[in-house]
This record gives structure tokens, sequence and C-alpha cells, in this order.
């Protein structure tokens, strides 16, 4: 088992990482959880192949376990999911005490941390990824929230897990479309800060070597975080760093209605089209998006632009949480392995940087 630890100045935490670690974690929560009483939050596709072997983990540890699933996919990651997750708590009669597990993706780890941070005014939850961009990104570092209508997490707050427990083992059942949407998330820790893991990608040769190297590449990814967060517990600087991509990628989530990309194909984008412009403008290495565009081909992850009204395409960038009063945080890259924070006003992203996106020519 491998282990690392989030220390941060309002919470510590470990992270587990280990090869059926699954069917051990009635025995692992046992030594800190106090109360018997469980709410496993969790969607209907993964219930439908865990459920029964992970209420057995718990219950052959005198558990008492409630399983709440929801719909698959970001239309559940909103207040009204949240406040059916509230009634059905309620009715259990869950209290303080009693301990709340995200088991899935990372709709379902923002959500439940969102539920497990406001239900009370806080209760305590664990976090169980079972997708690989929820294991290597979203379940650790405390970021919860939901969806508006005008966009991606702009209801939410910080608040951390009790633990985070990752098993490899579930990303055998995983489709093929959202392994390589995680990969986008593990190529972005390649280009921001770990350039040998960006050429230790470009190096596996087949689909077996790629499964193969997981648990690297988890415990990587996950380390590059856990520097992040513990320099910038609540991202007002260089955490801002890993949304390398995602400014231009939420925004493609929102205006598509999280129905024609998923996360990681919307930050493929957004990593390949804004290191093109920045390249162009003088601002980063030449090549560098030549080898971006190498690395989000090899693992099937889309580059261009889709046709898009241009002026709807601004709004969403500026409704983008980086957005502080008049500027802007972009994150770009000097080179693969090094990235900065550049602030641009807000009035430029229309005339300076988003010039070329208009309707039906959307090329950078």
């Amino acid at each position: 088992m491998r282990k690392l630890e989030i220390s941060v100045a309002t919470a510590k935490y470990p992270i587990f990482i280990a090869k059926g670690i699954l069917k051990n974690l009635g025995r692992e929560l046992k030594s800190f959880c106090s109360s018997n009483k469980l709410a496993i939050i969790t969607d209907t596709t993964v219930a439908q192949l865990y459920e029964e072997q992970i209420v057995k983990s718990f219950q052959d540890h005198s558990f008492q376990v409630e399983i709440i699933a929801i719909q698959p996919g970001e239309a559940s990651k909103s207040l009204a999911t949240a406040q059916k997750i509230y009634h059905r708590l309620l009715e259990i009669q869950f209290t303080r005490g009693d301990m709340i597990i995200a088991f899935g993706g990372g709709v379902v780890g923002d959500l439940a941390g969102f539920v497990a941070a406001t239900l009370f005014r806080g209760v305590p939850y664990m976090q169980v990824p079972t997708s690989l961009l929820a294991q290597i990104d979203s379940s650790i570092g405390g970021k919860v929230a939901v969806n508006l209508p005008q966009g991606k997490n702009l209801i939410g707050s910080f608040y951390h897990p009790q633990a985070v427990y990752i098993d490899p083992l579930l990303l055998a059942t995983l489709e093929k479309k959202y392994i390589y949407d995680g990969m986008a998330e593990v190529i972005k820790y390649g280009c921001i800060a770990d350039v040998e893991l960006y050429d230790s990608l470009m190096g596996l040769s087949s689909e077996r070597q790629l499964y193969k190297s997981f648990d690297e590449i988890i415990f990587r990814c996950c380390l590059i975080k856990k520097n992040f967060i513990e320099q910038d517990e609540h991202d007002l600087g260089k955490r801002m760093t890993l949304n390398f991509g995602h400014t231009l990628g939420h925004a493609l989530e929102n205006l598509f209605a999280y129905r024609r990309y998923t996360h990681g194909q919307a930050v493929a984008i957004g990593m390949y089209n804004i290191t093109v412009k920045s390249e162009k403008l003088g601002m980063t290495s030449s090549g560098t998006a030549q080898q971006l565009k190498a690395i989000l081909s090899k693992y099937s992850l889309p580059l261009a632009m889709p046709t898009i009204n241009g002026s709807q395409l601004v709004e969403a960038i500026k409704r983008d949480k980086k957005n502080n009063g008049s500027s802007l945080k972009l994150v770009l890259l000097n080179q693969i392995g090094e990235a900065y924070l550049q602030s641009i006003n807000s009035a430029d992203i229309e005339k300076f940087w988003i010039k070329d996106w208009k309707e039906g020519n959307c090329e950078l």
C-alpha cells in the first residue's frame, strides 16, 4: 500500500493507494469512525457494479449502511439533487456524528462532499473514487461544489475528507471513454509540473502497458496535487495552476449543457487551444503546442474548437471562478513541465484572446 498525507491549515488526512483496498474498507474505517451509521452516496452505474461488495465490506464490521444512488452524469451535480439527498439523510435520522462515503467519480465526489459540508454545518465524509479522473484529481484537496445553469462549480466550498481510499482495480470496469477522459487530467499534471511524467506517457506503447502503469501514474499525480494544495489550500495563487485548460474547458461543458464533451475532453480542447494562442503570442516556448497535440492525440482526446457563438463563449469564460473583479487569471505553459499564471483584463478576453472565436470560425 502506498500512502500520502495532505497537511493544510484546516485539515490533515491520508490518501491510501492499493489494489483490492475496497474489500478492506470496513476494517479501515473502524479505526477512525466512532459511529456505526454510514450513508454511501454513489450513482446507479457504480451501484450496479459494486453495491454488494462495498456494503458487505462495511456490514462485516457492524456498520449500518444506507445506499443513496443518484443518476450518473453532470446534470446530477445540482442543488436539486443535493436537496433530495438531505431529505433522505434526515429520513434515516442521520446525525453529525455519522459518516458519508462518496463512492463514485467526480460528480459523486463533488456532490457528496458538498452535502457533507453543508448538512448540519458539516458532517464527516470519506472519498472512495472509482474513476481515473476522481482518483488523481477531484477526490483530493477538499473542493466540493454543485453547478448552476450559468456555470460549473459556482456554488461550493473547501471541505476536506477524513481520508481518501484509492483502489486502481476499480478502473478495470471503467469504459475506455472515461479512461481517456481521466488521461486528460494526467496529461495536465505532466504539462504543468512533471516533464518526466509527460515523457513516460509518450513512451507507453500499448493499452496493456497503460493499465499496468496506473498505480505509478495515480501516485505521481496525487503527489503533484498534494504539493500544490499544501502551498495554497484555498486556491488563491499557485493552486490555480491545476486549472490549466479548465477556463475554456468549463465554458465548453456549460455551453453544450454537459452533453457533447466529457470533462476531460473539454479540458483537452482548452489546454491545446490556449497553448496554440500563447505560443503565437510569444508567451510559450515554440513547439510546445505540437508536443501537447502529440500526447492528446495519442490518448484519443479532441483538439478542435467547435463551431460556437463567440459572444456566448466570452460570457461563459467571464463567469469563471478565477475571474476576480476586472481581471482573469489564465494558466499558461512556459514549456512542457512548467506553467505560470497570467493575469489579463476581463475586457481583453474578447478583443485580444478570443478575437478569432466567432460563430462559424473558431480556429485559433
